[in-house]
């Protein structure tokens, strides 16, 4: 029975050119990237307690972008996991995050920020082991690292951490004149902005080259502009130093402390009846879009492939900084495409307030972006705790 439903499931879960219908009806309107080919949705699911749009466009040669919704009756999990230096990291940390959160959740009997954050370190210890395990073999492993952006709707409670610059915004409605206003829930981890590079230089004020400005950017040791990441072990510990033969990623000096950290900053919150939607995206929509400009086209737009309308919306800004329009980047290949835009990843979750009682019946799904990969959530964390007390008893 199990696998005829996966089968049938399946059936449903193809990349955005082989099932967004190309005819169009007199009512229907385009949302644009039909004919893209690398860019990939799920136009509208439903989660606890509302809806939610997914899409990720992938412009490197490899994607580096990797996602996921897991959601059940108890709650909702969102992951974007921005890679760097290639996909080994955020690979990593989409197959194990949500596991060690679940973990974590069953054996403290709820969510909360600690379990955040120890979901977040178990999975930093969980990368580096394999760093450590395979530098000898592949040195250039000690490389890959992440952002990580993660949020939980629990019991009514909006958890959200993160590491480096990916963002979740928040949209809600101000007074009466329903007029919808964002608000930014993260702090981006990011050394071109000056609260950051002040950080970096009280925490190391004997490295004189601990920010430095290359190529247009801030960057610190003059490599990366994210502070904070999981992986790039090379930058947190010294055993995996990278020499010359890794000009990009080698340290003229031995590295003393890591320069990058892997604690994130985390948020809560208790949902307003003002909130409306949150939106969970890689930098490279915020690159193109403002937040302003993001919560405003979710909130003048239908529900249905807004994930995917905000990801045309910045291929559209992409185009027109180079005097092109979306439809010339399409001629591109991907790794091509870079020269556009980055990956990008978008969810777009819809707060349904009705629905945060948990009573009304949610299907249990796992989608993970781009790679058309599902199958029925472990979010079920009380009822596993249930049950374990139940056979003690």
């Amino acid at each position: 029975m199990f696998s005829w439903l996966v089968r049938t499931v399946s059936a449903c879960w193809r990349p955005l050119s082989r099932y967004v219908p190309m005819s169009k009806d007199e009512d229907d309107v385009f949302l644009g990237g039909e004919d893209d080919p690398f860019l990939w949705c799920r136009d509208l699911e439903k989660h606890s307690c509302g809806e939610f749009s997914f899409a990720v466009v992938q412009a490197n040669q490899v994607l580096e972008d990797h996602s996921q919704v897991d959601t059940g009756r108890e709650g909702t999990f969102v992951g974007v996991y921005d890679g760097h230096g290639g996909p080994e990291a955020s690979r990593f940390v989409r197959d194990h995050l949500f596991l060690h959160l679940i973990k974590l959740a069953r054996e403290n009997g709820t969510i909360d920020e600690e379990v955040l954050k120890h979901a977040f370190a178990a999975t930093e210890d969980g990368f580096l082991s394999l760093v450590r395990r395979a530098f000898g073999i592949t040195p250039s492993i000690a490389s890959k690292g992440c952002c990580c952006l993660v949020g939980v709707i629990w019991k009514g409670t909006l958890y959200v951490a993160n590491l480096g610059d990916s963002r979740a915004v928040l949209g809600h409605i101000v007074g009466r004149s329903n007029k919808i206003v964002a608000e930014q829930l993260t702090k981006d981890h990011n050394a071109s902005i000056e609260e950051v590079r002040k950080e970096l230089m009280s925490l190391h004020p004997d490295d004189s080259c601990i920010v430095v400005h290359v190529n247009g950017a801030w960057r610190v040791k003059g490599i990366i502009q994210v502070s904070r990441s999981i992986g790039d072990a090379y930058l947190k510990k010294p055993e995996f130093a990278l020499g010359p033969a890794y000009p990009r990623f080698h340290l003229k000096e031995p590295l003393r402390q890591p320069v990058l950290r892997a604690d994130p900053s985390v948020y809560s919150r208790n949902l307003q009846p003002a909130d409306r939607f949150l939106i969970f995206a890689s930098d490279g929509l915020w690159e193109l879009l403002s937040n302003q400009k993001a919560v405003e086209i979710v909130h003048n737009n239908p529900r249905e492939g807004i994930a995917r309308r905000l990801i045309v919306s910045a291929l559209d800004e992409a185009a027109s900084r180079q005097k092109l329009k979306y439809d010339d980047i399409k001629k591109y290949d991907k790794g091509a495409r870079r020269s556009f835009h980055d990956d990008i990843t978008v969810v777009v979750v819809f707060i349904d307030h009705e629905m945060l009682d948990g009573k009304l019946p949610v299907p249990e799904l796992s989608v993970r972006g781009f790679i058309d990969t599902h199958g029925p959530s472990d979010f079920n964390i009380l009822q596993e705790v249930a049950m374990k007390t139940n056979t003690l008893k």
